[in-house]
Parts: C-alpha cells; structure tokens; sequence
C-alpha cells in the first residue's frame, strides 16, 4: 500500500555530510547509504509515493549564516535527490500529486522553524518560489514569530507570526503546528486555513509537549487539517527510548475515538530520531505498520491514514 510521509530529515543530514560533519563521513548518496533512513532505496522498499523532505536549521547555527544554511539544504534536495534520481519528482504545487506516474515518488519541501528567513518576508516569498509548500514556524526554541514546543515561556504567535500564517494562507501553504506551544496552538487555529500536524502524537497518551491534547485534536478536526503521527518512540511512550509498533497504533486508535479517522496520517521523522519503534526504523519498514493497521482497521481506512485522507484534505480540493 502506498505511502504518504510528511515528515524526515534528511536534508540536514545531506548537509552535514557534505560539510564534513556527519560522523566524520564523507557526502551521503541519497540512493543507497546506510546513514539514510529515507535513502531512494528504502523509500521504494516500504512503497512511499511522497515523501516530504523539511529544511531544519539547528539554533546553534549564527542568525548571520541560518539563511545560507537554508540555501545548501535546498540546493542539496535538487542536486542530489531530484536531478540525480529519475524517480524522483519535485512536487512544486499540491495539484502535481495528480500527476505521478507508476514507480514515481513525489518529493516536498517544507520548513521547519522561521529561524532560516527571520523576519525578512522577502526571503519567505522566496522560499514560496523555490516550492517550499509547508511552513512550522518554530522548532522547539522561540524565535521572532513565536515560541517553540519546549521554549520555558510558552508564548504564542508574534505580529510577525500570525504576518506569516496569513501568507501561507494566500499561497495555499500549510501552516504546521507540530512543534508549536499551546497558546501558538490556538492562535494558529484562529488564523490558519491549512493547519497540519505534520508529526504530532495524542498527549493523552504520551504528555510530551510536542503532543496534542485532545481539545487541539478535535479543533483540528473542524478544521478539516491533518495529524500524522510520528514514529519517535519518546512522543508514543514518555521519556522512553523504547516502542512497539503496538503502542504507536494506540494513538491511531485514540485519534480514531474522538472522531478523527478521516485526519490521520503517517509523519515518520525518520532522519531526525535517535531511537526507532521495533521494525520500524526506516523508510523500507512502513508496510510492517500497515500490516499491523490491517489487522484491526479496514482497508479503506487503512489507506486513508497511509494517503488517501492527505489526497482529500490537502490545500486545494
């Protein structure tokens, strides 16, 4: 069954290897290394038809340098994922799903906090242009248009924020809130009209700040907006490094009993986690969890927590 992946890191990857940085590697091939959780031959093995690729930009980078940090990690997705690899498809507009052929994958790119434009809006309709298609816009510390997941303070959007959220909604862009605070939460719902977890889980059942309780869940859902859940087992069991294929289902289901089984999906993280659900611990492992949901879901529902429910509820239709 194919595969829609909103989330993974392999860009950041990409680029620390090509600047020497990786473990003392030399630069990665995104066809076949080892390093890759979402290398090309994984993303065939487990059937991923999308994968969405996140421009992430450490905080530990100097304000002066994230802009051109953000640059490589797109250049690289061009150079070494698109022009390099046949199959590969840049998806430059939510209607070019429609178009993938038979052995094609279709690949995103999104951005994962603001850090990389700061408050230079000409940059942020430059990255509208180069096919950025959804926007969080924070990681988990704070920037200049709001707090992140684990910023202390906890503060919502800035002015500069809610400028950018209204952007993304002219230009048919999500506005992600999977590593947002609460109160960023709610004021995105409040301006948002494409807001998606890309990579969330049910704080119910795993209170970690990058979760959603299940107000957030059921707002999202009269929003008609997307929670993928991700495979980080800290975010399926708290504080531990450990999960079963089981336990991520247990959120499935959860989501599931609050109304939600037409707004689930898949948001791997793969690329950006240091420790992996049993047999699910890189791109070539998404059928083990499809299997699993098979189980207990039909395969209509199956499919639409794999792709079908994106292909409904993205921007557009």
């Amino acid at each position: 069954m194919k595969v829609i992946d909103t989330h993974c890191d392999a860009l950041l990857k990409l680029q620390l290897a090509k600047r020497g940085q990786f473990y003392n590697k030399g630069p990665l091939n995104f066809r076949n290394a080892k390093e890759l959780n979402t290398n090309l031959e994984c993303l065939k093995q487990g059937k991923v038809k999308v994968q969405f690729f996140a421009v992430f930009i450490h905080p530990d980078v100097p304000s002066d340098e994230k802009w051109q940090h953000a640059l490589e990690q797109i250049d690289l997705f061009h150079t070494e994922i698109i022009e390099k690899n046949k199959e590969m498809k840049h998806i430059r507009a939510w209607s070019d799903l429609d178009s993938l052929e038979e052995g094609e994958i279709g690949g995103v790119l999104t951005l994962e906090g603001a850090d990389a434009f700061g408050n230079d809006l000409m940059k942020l309709r430059q990255l509208y242009r180069l096919g950025v298609l959804s926007i969080g816009l924070t990681w988990n510390n704070a920037n200049l248009c709001a707090d992140g997941a684990e910023e202390p303070r906890g503060g919502g959007l800035t002015l500069l924020g809610k400028e950018v959220v209204k952007l993304n909604n002219e230009h048919g862009i999500f506005t992600d809130v999977a590593h947002s605070t609460e109160k960023g939460f709610w004021d995105m719902m409040e301006l948002a009209e494409y807001p998606i977890a890309s990579h969330s889980n049910a704080r119910a059942l795993c209170d970690h700040p990058r979760n959603l309780y299940d107000d957030q869940l059921k707002r999202m859902f009269n929003k008609k907006a997307m929670i993928h859940v991700v495979y980080f087992p800290p975010f399926i069991n708290y504080d531990r490094e450990e999960a079963t294929i089981s336990d991520l289902i247990k959120h499935i289901d959860h989501i599931c009993s609050l109304g939600g089984v037409k707004h689930i999906g898949l948001g791997s993280d793969f690329d950006g986690i240091s420790s992996f659900v049993d047999n699910l611990d890189n791109a070539s492992k998404h059928q083990n969890l499809i299997n699993e949901l098979l189980k207990f879901y039909s395969e209509d529902e199956v499919k639409g927590f794999a792709y079908q429910n994106f292909m409904e509820l993205r921007p557009g239709i």
